[in-house]
């Protein structure tokens, strides 16, 4: 089956979370480890003390379930979670948060216009990225707001280097995803779109890369347990303590991938000292 481009691609993809934001928590709650997953990544920051004095940024936050599993790594940060979808933010403000933790309306590939200057001490990017007209000045974007030897966590799918695991996922969409929200939400427009972003998006080498050109250093990629095993990834980075650009012409480094891996990183320690 060779996704095609549907009504979402046309019209925005803000606004379709919009129409789904009430039903958007049932049907991703129904999908086992899906915020176990998105604590996983947290923990794979490896944000210290709790993060007490730490400066959190969470973008394409939703319903809040990204911004919880950032809140249970670090939970004497402060936390500013930012969405482009109105409603979706609303069903995460409905929520009880601690002091420590606002909402802000924005779109994620012009966070200055919302107020989101940095610097901060690490930002999530979950399920965002793929839905972003402009990844590579997004990840610059990321780049800049980092204070220098600060993480990146960019938390999605990324089935394209696997033809197994572009079988299951199409599988597992059509078979279940689908379904259920024709069943639970009436209407199965965001879940084809999210059968047919997956597939479209960059493989687990090209995303490494491109995190690489955006000028992030120490990168690692690492999978998760369960069904979606080589289909969600934590793609870890961090802005180098010399905040200085590479010079024209000069050779990007492969980075360092692996694909493979089941189980958590170390983490990436905000306060190591620059080598």
């Amino acid at each position: 089956m060779t996704p095609k481009p549907g009504p979402i691609e046309r019209g925005g993809v803000a606004r379709s979370f919009d129409a789904h934001a009430r039903t958007y928590d049932k049907l991703v709650g129904s999908n086992p480890g899906y915020h176990e997953h998105l604590r996983l990544t947290t923990k794979r920051m490896g944000l210290p003390d709790r993060g007490a004095g730490l400066r959190l940024l969470d973008v394409g936050c939703g319903t809040g379930a990204s911004t919880a599993a950032l809140l249970d790594a670090a939970p004497e940060a402060e936390i500013t979670a930012v969405d482009a979808s109105h409603e979706m933010l609303a069903q995460a403000q409905r929520k009880t948060w601690p002091r420590t933790v606002r909402f802000v309306h924005g779109n994620a590939e012009n966070l200055a216009m919302s107020g989101i200057v940095g610097p901060y001490d690490g930002i999530l990017a979950a399920y965002v990225l793929r839905n972003l007209l402009h990844q590579d000045a997004a990840l610059r974007q990321f780049h800049r707001l980092l204070r220098p030897g600060a993480p990146l966590a960019i938390h999605e799918y990324s089935v394209r280097d696997s033809l197994r695991s572009r079988i299951v996922w199409t599988t597992v969409c059509w078979g279940v995803i689908i379904p259920m929200a024709r069943i639970r939400a009436g209407s199965t427009d965001l879940y084809r779109y999210l059968w047919r972003s997956a597939l479209q998006f960059d493989g687990v080498s090209d995303l490494s890369k491109r995190l690489a050109s955006a000028g992030f250093e120490d990168i690692r990629v690492q999978t998760v347990p369960g069904w979606q095993q080589h289909i969600v990834h934590t793609f870890l980075g961090r802005r180098p303590p010399d905040p200085g650009a590479a010079a024209p012409g000069e050779a990007v480094a492969e980075p360092d991938v692996d694909a493979e891996a089941a189980t958590p990183a170390e983490g990436i320690d905000v306060t190591k000292p620059p080598s």
